[in-house]
This record gives C-alpha cells, sequence and structure tokens, in this order.
C-alpha cells in the first residue's frame, strides 16, 4: 500500500512539474493538415498522421521542427513554413508579426490584435489566450436550382499556468436547402438539425474541451470531432463524420517508438427509452437511452517514418458507464464476454469492434498507406469462399513534389463489405445522431478516388479530383443463420460520377476565398422493388440528382 502511495505521489510531482499545454486544431483546417502532410511527405518532419485532431502544440512542434531541418527546402514551401509559424505564435513563444500591441511594463502583459492571424490576443506568466470570428458563406448553382450555406460564431483558446489549456468554437448554420443529412452520401460533417421547413435548415454546434497536459501525455473532457485511420477522402475506422460528441481523451506517448490514443464517448442513440419518457400537460417528453463508445489505438514505430497502428472500440448501451471500458489498455470484446456470458435471455452482448492502419513515409516524396476495420472476424469465413467477413479496406498513395515542386498526387481506394458497420441491436449501432462513425458510403460500397493538387504561389491551391463511388444491394443485421452468405457487389443501387474543379486563396491565416465546379453524373437503379428514385432520394440531396454542372464559390473566416 504503502510503495502505491509513494508511486501515486510520484506521478503527480512529475505532472505538476511538467510543462505542456494543450488545445486542438479542427480537422476542418485543411490547410495547415495538409501543409504538415506535405513536409512529411518530403522527409522535413516525422508524423504520425493515424490519429486526429493534431493540437495546436503539437503543429507547433512539428513547424519548428521543419524550420530547423538540415536539407534544403524549395522557395514555396519555405514561405508556406514562415506563414503557418506566424499562426501559431503563441504556441511557440514568439511576437505576432504584423500586430497592434499594448504592452504593460507592471506585469509585462501584452494585448494586441493580430492581423496576420486575424485575431485578438492577451499574454502574460499565467495566461496566453487568443479569440476570433467565425463566419462563412457558400453557394451553389446549377441548371436547376440555387441553394446556400451560411455560417457565423466565434472560437477561443486558452492556455493558463504551465498544463492546462482550454479551447470553445460556436457556430450557427443555415442551409437553405437540405444538403446535410445521415443518409446522404457525401462527405460534409454531419449536422444535428433543430429546425427544417420551407424556409431552410438551422442547426448549431459547439466544441470544445478542457485539457490537462504533461510532456509525455494529456488527459481531456472534450467535445470535437475525432478521425482515425490515414485517408485523403474519408476515413474508414473513424471518419469524424457525425456530429461532435463529448468524449474523455486520454494520451500517452512515453517514448519515441509508441503511442496511445484513447477515447470513452457519450453517443446519441436518437433510441427512445418509453419506461423514462412522459407527457407534461400533453407535451410529449422523450427520453433516449444512453450510449457510449470505448475505444483505443495503439501505434507502434518500429523504424523511422514507419507507423503500424492497431486498436479496437466497443459501442455499449443499456448500462451505466462501466469501469472495464475505461480501462484504455484492454480489448474490449473480451470484457464483453465477461459482462454478458450467456445468451439464454436473448442477444445481451455489445457491439464491438477492430481495425488496423499502416501508414509509411520511407521513400521520399511519397506516402504509402493502408487501413482495415473488422466488424466481424471469423476464421472459417476466410476458408470458405461462399461466406464472407465484414470488414473495410482502403489503401491509397500520395507523392508530394515528386513530378513537379508543390504538385501532390493522390491515389485512394476503398471497399466495404456488406453488413459492415450494421447491428441488429439499435441502441449498439455504430452511429451517432443517425450518423455513421466510419465510411460515409456504409456497407457494401466501393470508391476510387483520384486527385492531383498544385499550388503556384504561397496561399493559392488549384485542384482537380475524379471520384467513382459505388453502392449495391442494402442487406439487413438479422438472426437468420445466412446472414455471412449475402453476396457483395451483386446488384448496384447507387453510383456517383463526379469531377471536380477547385481553387482557394488563403489570403490570412484562418481567412481564404474559394470556388469551384463540379460535373456530376448520379444515378439510382432499379434493384429489391425499389425504384431508383428511391435510392437517389435516400442517398443524394435532391439539387445533385442526376447530371449536373455544379458551381460554387465562398469565403470563410475560421474554422
Amino acid at each position: 500500500m504503502r510503495k502505491a502511495s509513494a508511486l501515486l505521489t510520484l506521478f503527480i510531482i512529475l505532472l505538476i512539474g511538467a510543462k505542456a499545454q494543450t488545445t486542438y486544431e479542427h480537422i476542418s483546417n485543411t490547410g495547415i493538415y495538409e501543409f504538415l502532410d506535405e513536409l512529411a511527405n518530403q522527409g522535413y518532419i516525422t508524423l504520425n498522421s493515424t490519429a486526429k485532431p493534431y493540437s495546436r502544440q503539437y503543429i507547433a512542434q512539428k513547424l519548428e521542427e521543419a524550420d530547423k531541418a538540415k536539407q534544403p527546402m524549395g522557395r514555396m514551401l519555405r514561405q508556406d513554413l514562415d506563414f503557418y509559424l506566424k499562426a501559431y505564435f503563441l504556441e511557440l513563444g514568439s511576437d505576432a508579426e504584423q500586430a497592434y500591441i499594448i504592452t504593460s511594463k507592471q506585469d509585462k502583459s501584452r494585448l494586441g490584435l493580430s492581423f496576420a492571424s486575424f485575431s485578438g490576443f492577451y499574454n502574460d506568466s499565467l495566461l496566453r489566450f487568443s479569440a476570433r470570428p467565425v463566419a462563412g458563406f457558400n453557394y451553389f448553382t446549377n441548371a436547376d436550382t440555387s441553394l446556400s450555406h451560411r455560417w457565423i460564431g466565434a472560437e477561443a483558446f486558452a492556455y493558463i499556468g504551465k498544463n492546462l489549456g482550454l479551447y470553445a468554437n460556436l457556430r450557427d448554420n443555415h442551409e437553405s436547402s437540405l444538403i446535410t443529412g445521415p443518409t446522404y452520401f457525401t462527405l460534409r460533417p454531419g449536422a444535428p438539425v433543430k429546425n427544417f421547413g420551407t424556409a431552410g435548415v438551422d442547426y448549431s454546434e459547439m466544441r470544445g474541451g478542457i485539457v490537462y497536459s504533461w510532456d509525455w501525455g494529456s488527459l481531456g473532457l472534450i467535445k470535437d470531432h475525432v478521425v482515425w485511420g490515414d485517408n485523403y477522402h474519408g476515413s474508414n475506422i473513424l471518419s469524424g463524420r457525425t456530429p461532435s460528441f463529448a468524449h474523455i481523451s486520454f494520451k500517452l506517448k512515453p517514448a519515441r517508438w509508441i503511442e496511445l490514443n484513447y477515447i470513452h464517448g457519450w453517443l446519441v442513440s436518437n433510441v427512445i427509452d418509453s419506461s423514462c419518457s412522459f407527457y407534461d400537460d400533453y407535451v410529449f417528453r422523450p427520453v433516449f437511452r444512453n450510449k457510449f463508445i470505448a475505444a483505443n489505438l495503439i501505434t507502434i514505430t518500429p523504424f523511422k517514418r514507419l507507423n503500424i497502428s492497431f486498436g479496437n472500440s466497443v459501442i455499449y448501451s443499456d448500462m451505466g458507464v462501466h469501469p472495464a471500458y475505461l480501462i484504455p489498455v484492454f480489448f474490449y470484446k473480451s470484457v464483453d464476454h465477461t459482462l454478458n456470458n450467456t445468451n439464454t435471455l436473448g442477444e445481451t452482448g455489445q457491439n464491438a469492434q477492430m481495425f488496423a492502419s499502416i501508414s509509411s513515409r520511407q521513400i521520399n516524396k511519397l506516402h504509402l498507406y493502408t487501413s482495415v476495420y473488422f466488424d466481424e472476424l471469423n476464421v472459417s469465413r476466410i476458408k470458405n469462399g461462399q461466406i464472407h467477413n465484414f470488414f473495410s479496406l482502403k489503401f491509397g498513395a500520395r507523392t508530394s513534389s515528386l513530378l513537379l515542386d508543390r504538385l501532390v498526387l493522390t491515389f485512394e481506394y476503398t471497399l466495404t463489405k456488406p453488413l459492415t458497420y450494421a447491428h441488429k441491436i439499435s441502441t449498439t449501432t455504430f452511429t451517432s445522431n443517425y450518423y455513421n462513425l466510419g465510411h460515409y458510403l456504409l456497407g457494401n460500397s466501393k470508391e476510387l478516388y483520384l486527385a492531383a493538387q498544385y499550388k503556384p504561389r504561397r496561399g493559392l491551391s488549384l485542384k482537380i479530383d475524379y471520384t467513382l463511388a459505388k453502392h449495391y444491394n442494402d442487406y439487413y443485421y438479422t438472426n437468420r443463420p445466412d446472414i455471412d452468405g449475402d453476396q457483395p457487389f451483386k446488384d448496384l443501387t447507387w453510383q456517383s460520377n463526379i469531377i471536380g474543379l477547385s481553387a482557394e486563396w488563403e489570403v490570412a491565416v484562418n481567412t481564404a476565398l474559394f470556388a469551384g465546379l463540379t460535373i456530376s453524373n448520379v444515378k439510382g437503379f432499379d434493384v429489391d422493388g425499389h425504384k431508383a428514385q428511391y435510392y437517389l432520394d435516400k442517398y443524394t440531396p435532391k439539387a445533385f440528382q442526376g447530371e449536373k454542372s455544379t458551381i460554387n464559390a465562398g469565403f470563410r473566416i475560421g474554422f
């Protein structure tokens, strides 16, 4: 007992003495994420891109690592690096360039406006704080219709003392027509819709968290999006497409070669608990059944620039938060066997998954990656060609400046077998707010993605991409014995061919103008007694069905 107390005391002392702070940069800030990826692909930095979001401190460290790299750097890449170094001046302990600063001689505090990052900030010996507006507008038009999406809000982050970080982001959204929904096959983030009518769709979202950090780890209570699995066009493990959900985040990196990411989250089941729901003066008050996720991802780096990650997760419900699922290094399927060791009274088990990801940047200017998600894995199915496991496989490659300086080429392919991500118990499905936590195309789907991106000058990105997406029969998870014999990729129900041309100009940190042209052909097919229009309406917003040439343009401030 004394040894345990001594170890606990030593651990607390180490945490108090350590100097580290954490706030997270949202995954929608694609500029900095793509830039770090470019630096890693060309060997200027090492990067674990399997788990996102990155913390602002991690980003700043990687920018410093690139700044100190010995190998020569091209002029335009150097300009981008200098640009982003200015954006993370609070994390780097440097002065804000292009800023109006008021300095107090008494307490050496600094209050200012940074024109480079379009934000206000405060800095003294205890507190570092920054706040900025969030706003944006995106207008779409084609031969049949016009629609828009606008958003407005604010975001802020702060570091207090040596170990505490806080951040918050609030935005209100309005879509003139519904273009975001749980069944739509799109990479657009999920929306917790609060109002839907002839005037359009309104929804808001609050993200943020409080994080305690030390030199080799962090522990936080966060409501944000989580992406696990290397990808450039939608992850097949945790895609981050659901509305943000509250979760405990625990990260450890005790050595250069190993890293642990763990979350325990509170999902939204949308399943009504009839025993708790009630009427109050003739107004029905629905109460949803609880739903949780516990997931871990361990990354091993056996060689420089090679990351091998593996982990597992469980969606559990109909009990409170269970302490066994709070242990970050467990194999949760085995825990489920212990807690639910009999099926004599019905289906008592939870919904467990396994996954792995490999990322290699050992060949200069080339990123090779693959990830696999197992919903169900049975060795006997591998030996029998007539039945199949439920899994999703993704692999791809990206070259950076291989043929031409600042030219990025991407290839990615995803294949998902039937019934992957599905489950027969409504409270333990791999969803939150009805949105799938995994790949946006769901089970029994295929996708090919090709892209070429070129940056002719600092801040300007030109891109052309092609996506061929196919979704086949909608099989349903039932208790029938031949469930693993459903023929994969039998009847095509929905197909999308899309060519995209886009341009974005990052005029300042967190501020950009963008425009694009999308040439698409989205079709449905008559299958399983349903007409083609049924599948079109289910998977595609009305504005983008059929053959369309759609122009969009807009701006954004903040993320």
